[in-house]
């Protein structure tokens, strides 16, 4: 993850009271996962982790949702954000359109969700 995606994730992610980070299990996200809440510095709920393959993902999408945080926030593999983006919206009240992602993830094609470039600059579907 760049400085400039770091902070452009921030910038999204604003003036939310609380969030909830989720990351794949790969050394990469979850040190961008780290990142993301130390730069935040507001309350982070919980930080969830899932892997790139699993049998449904249900028991980290439940936890992943749960605490109902005004963002949610995402550094993941596209294989494994695949499989968590689609139990999350079969399966709990996440919302796509609460919902920041880093880089990787740009090519999501989830309408609402937002995300930040490796330049810094930011998009949405």
């Amino acid at each position: 993850m760049t400085d400039e995606e770091l902070e452009a994730v921030v910038r999204l992610v604003g003036r939310a009271r609380h969030v909830v980070i989720g990351t794949s299990t790969d050394p990469g996200s979850r040190a961008s996962g780290d990142r993301i809440g130390e730069a935040w510095g507001g309350l982070v709920l919980a930080t969830v982790t899932w892997p790139e393959t699993a049998a449904s993902w249900l028991r980290q999408a439940r936890r992943f949702a749960a605490p109902e945080p005004d963002v949610w926030v995402v550094s993941a593999t596209p294989a494994g954000w695949a499989g968590m983006a689609r139990r999350l919206a079969a399966s709990t009240s996440w919302s796509p359109h609460r919902t920041v992602v880093t880089a990787a993830l740009e090519e999501c094609p989830l309408p609402g969700l937002r995300g930040a470039r490796a330049d810094g600059s930011s998009w949405e579907n």
